[in-house]
């Protein structure tokens, strides 16, 4: 199915810049764009003082920059083209820093948490937006050492500036999918749980001795004595993981390593996401690698559950009026100031995700606010499986008989079966081919509409 791509504009003061001078380097990160809690904001500003462990963060400030301009699988007959990649993403908690991005091939997510110890200065406001990361602001990070004192701006104040003259702007072709992926990392990260953590002297054994190429089937990781090793066999304890050098990003950081956490979703043999946490000095690196190297977020369609659940809208509008760019979402506070049960106050959560609105954090098994940069009508929109069953819905193609449903699609028709733990199964091919594992089909989702509206 072809994918529609729009380009998003960024539009910067001017250039993000790193100097050096008085024994200090001075980044200065350009901010195009996004959301404050104020509102809607063309140049947000939201931190001004000193960012710690400062080689550290440069490192870690490349690795997601590094992500966003990779692709990690090239389909077969696939042309390479020269990556014009997106600018990462850069949200304001109160208490700490994260910068977001995901790869070209919407396949690897990745984060980089500056956390409370980490940050020295004055927070000026919460929010979003993307930072300007250009190749001689890159060029000068990578210079940075050990002992000097890295002071951070995000975002600048630009009323002494003629806009008019010191505008830059850059273009980027944002393709659908990505836009699907950045969303659909979030709901796949809220479904893993700890699996094992390793010291960081192990970390380093381990990430270096992988090749940097391999079989683009999922193998498993699992804990080894003090160590890992890799199987091609799926325990209870293991973390799947297709294509090693998706874990590459991690390699940079590992002399600032102390320790690797893994976190694994529910046990699939067709492999399952992976996430896996670099913890650092007040700071954690954060890679999210899709169940397999061909496989991207984008396609898992583990937000279609959310966006189906009609009630669920009108929640998501009351929950997210609540947010205030939290670091640390707080559902039975949300439960207690809205007045819905906490079970509602997740699935609205899982629908603000779908949307780009809330990120997760594994970490602290919790969603923390922010909202992605882009068109928010557009990425609740562009769900194919989600409209075809919108469609067959309103075209009266569903007739529902006790538990099972027949769903007319084109000249077939076919069978819905709602199984005794409450899960459907589908007649279709897509059903046929997945089993559900990337998320319903469009005759499940229409089915389950008619229920719910009937209910």
């Amino acid at each position: 199915m072809a994918t529609t791509t729009d380009e998003q504009t960024y539009t910067y003061v001017r250039p993000s810049e790193l100097t050096f001078g008085g024994g200090r380097a001075d980044l200065m990160l350009a901010t195009s764009g996004g959301r404050t809690a104020a509102g809607p904001a063309a140049h947000p500003v939201f931190f001004d003082g000193f960012l710690g462990h400062p080689e550290q963060a440069a490192a870690a400030l490349l690795a997601v920059a590094k992500v966003a301009r990779t692709r990690y699988y090239m389909p077969p007959g696939m042309v390479a083209a020269i990556l014009r990649a997106a600018d990462p993403v850069v949200t304001s908690n109160g208490d700490r820093l994260r910068f977001e991005s995901f790869s070209a091939c919407c396949g690897v997510y990745a984060r980089y948490d500056a956390l409370p110890g980490s940050l020295d200065g004055n927070v000026l406001d919460t929010g979003t937006t993307n930072v300007d990361f250009n190749p001689p602001m890159r060029d000068a990070l990578a210079r940075i050492g050990g002992l000097e004192p890295l002071h951070l701006q995000v975002g600048e104040d630009v009323v002494v500036r003629t806009l008019d003259t010191e505008v830059t702007e850059k273009k980027v072709p944002l393709p659908e999918r990505w836009l699907k992926g950045f969303a659909e990392v979030q709901l796949a990260s809220a479904a893993v749980a700890p699996a094992f953590e390793v010291a960081a002297s192990e970390a380093r054994r381990f990430i270096r001795s992988m090749p940097s190429s391999g079989s683009r089937k999922p193998v498993w990781v699992v804990p080894a004595g003090r160590g890992l090793r890799i199987t091609t066999r799926p325990t209870p304890d293991a973390v799947s993981l297709s294509g090693l050098d998706r874990l590459k990003p991690l390699e940079p950081m590992l002399r600032f390593a102390r320790s690797l956490r893994a976190y694994a979703a529910p046990h699939d043999p067709q492999g399952a996401t992976g996430v896996w946490e670099l913890g650092l000095d007040d700071a954690r690196l954060v890679l999210a690698l899709s169940p397999e190297s061909s496989r991207g977020f984008s396609g898992e369609g583990g937000v279609l559950w959310d966006l189906a659940d009609e009630q669920s809208a009108d929640d998501a509008d009351l929950i997210s009026a609540l947010l205030a760019f939290e670091p640390r979402i707080d559902t039975a506070r949300l439960a207690t100031e809205s007045g819905l049960a906490e079970d509602r106050v997740t699935r609205a959560l899982g629908r603000l995700g779908a949307a780009g609105r809330v990120g997760y954090d594994a970490a602290e098994a919790a969603y923390f606010h922010r909202e992605l940069p882009y068109d928010a009508d557009r990425l609740a929109t562009m769900h194919p499986r989600l409209r075809d069953a919108i469609a067959l819905v309103d075209a009266g193609a569903v007739r529902l008989d006790g538990d099972t449903a027949h769903v007319r699609s084109g000249a077939a028709e076919h069978v819905v079966r709602r199984t005794a733990d409450g899960d459907d199964r589908c007649t279709c091919p897509w059903y046929a081919k997945h089993k559900g594992a990337r998320g319903p089909c469009k005759h499940v989702l229409a089915a389950d509409l008619v229920r719910k509206r009937r209910a």
